[in-house]
């Protein structure tokens, strides 16, 4: 190895030093080499991390390449409007070529095309590039590319940047509608955000409820349920303050009774009882004047509502009305579903009196809407309860009932047969009636 001039004086000069008897008596010798830095010749540290890969590679939508599609000499002026259509046509070819090679299967092909149009999309400015993003960027989470996507997110956050202080509406909704795709809700969400706060500042109401609307509906999809029922309660005020308003999209429309609903599924999913009772009944004074045969449902889920908050009395009262009303409409799944809840909630209190009664109207209600299965479940639920009162005599004849049901069914014959079977066994004196 030929060593440079200084170097070869810095060695002469620790040939000289190391010749010191002090120093040989030391013994300072690696010291001495240490202290000159002739460890400078081994490799550095930097040196050897240069030749490791990167643990990211560089983004290809970054990289500063020369492309022929693009006029030359156009760094210090925009593309005219003939340039900007000749490239647009260009690059339309390209996303042509890179979804031929996409549908054969070819998808690091595909995705190379695609890149160089990404980048080549800049030119055209922010609108066409984000639309362009958006685009493929569809196509990455569905292939489940995570390095494409993570890629395009971080194009995106760059335009997100630079928009930031130009209250550009148009690319605020198409940055939001692009980070939709890619399924990032929370940079979504940041964008509509900012949305929001522009169209509030301009007074615009019909923007300001669609942009509340798409906030709302991104933390429903991805089950954020307090967000979501927080942006709806805006929502609610301003539709009542205002009136029918639209929504995210041309064919929704946001009205009192629409939000109300959305928030009632809201709070349901989310398991908070106390504020679903509250909207619930709020939709019930509304339909009462409007659709009555609404209303039985809504007081079967206020009735469950109650149930789950451990207020019984206020949930047998309207598992009685639902069947009441229910009754009166004919809607016989209601009915029949209140009073299977209610009988339900009676055996669970060990009320097997009221019990029996309730499941006495069950088998009524059943026959009427000719729901065989039904009849025959509540007649298993009356030979149950029998059972468990030692009235086998009521017991045989309830599950009886169950059998002829079931064989018309050709449904769980052994299982009745079995339990009367039980019900005939010869019972211990201290457990039979009088």
């Amino acid at each position: 190895m030929t060593l440079p001039f200084g170097s070869l004086k810095r060695l002469a000069s620790l040939t000289v030093w190391l010749r010191s008897p002090k120093l040989l008596q030391r013994g300072s010798i690696i010291a001495a080499l240490v202290v000159l830095g002739l460890s400078s010749y081994a490799p550095s540290a930097t040196a050897k991390k240069a030749t490791q890969p990167d643990e990211f590679p560089p983004n290809p939508l970054e990289l500063k390449l020369a492309d022929p599609l693009l006029p030359t000499a156009t760094s210090d002026r925009p593309l005219t409007d003939q340039e900007q259509q000749t490239l647009r046509t260009a690059l339309d070819e390209l996303n042509a070529q890179a979804t031929a090679q996409f549908r054969s299967g070819q998808l690091e092909s595909a995705f190379e095309i695609w890149y160089r149009e990404l980048r080549l999309r800049r030119a055209l400015g922010l609108l066409e590039e984000v639309a362009a993003l958006n685009r493929v960027g569809s196509i990455a989470w569905e292939e489940n590319r995570t390095t494409d996507v993570r890629q395009i997110s971080e194009r995106l956050q760059a335009i997100q940047q630079q928009a930031q202080s130009s209250n550009n509406l148009e690319l605020l909704r198409s940055l939001g509608q692009a980070y939709q795709q890619l399924r990032a809700k929370d940079l979504a969400v940041t964008v509509h955000e900012q949305t929001l706060a522009i169209v509030r500042q301009q007074q615009d109401l019909a923007a300001e409820a669609s942009t509340l609307d798409t906030i709302g509906q991104l933390h429903v999809n991805w089950f954020s349920y307090n967000n979501a029922a927080t942006t709806y309660q805006q929502l609610l005020t301003l539709v009542r303050n205002r009136g029918t308003l639209p929504g995210a999209t041309p064919s929704r429309t946001l009205t009192e009774t629409s939000l109300l609903q959305q928030l009632a599924y809201i709070y349901e999913q989310g398991k908070q009882p106390e504020p679903a009772i509250v909207v619930q009944q709020e939709l019930i004074n509304l339909y009462q004047a409007q659709d009555a045969t609404q209303v039985p449902r809504l007081k079967l889920a206020i009735a469950a509502n109650y149930q789950a908050l451990g207020q019984l009395n206020q949930a047998i009262e309207n598992y009685q009305a639902t069947y009441l009303l229910a009754q009166s409409l004919q809607q016989f799944a209601h009915a029949s579903e209140a009073l299977k809840r209610l009988g339900e909630l009676y055996q669970a209190q060990n009320e097997l009196d009221k019990a029996l009664h309730i499941y006495g109207f069950l088998v009524d209600v059943e026959a009427q809407s000719y729901n065989v299965y039904g009849r025959m479940n509540a007649y298993d639920k009356l030979g149950q309860i029998h059972t468990a009162r030692k009235e086998y005599a009521q017991a045989v004849a309830a599950f009886q009932q169950g059998l002829t049901l079931a064989q018309q069914l050709n449904h769980q014959q052994d299982y009745f047969t079995k339990q009367i079977e039980l019900a005939n066994q010869p019972q211990p004196e201290s457990q039979t009636n009088p």
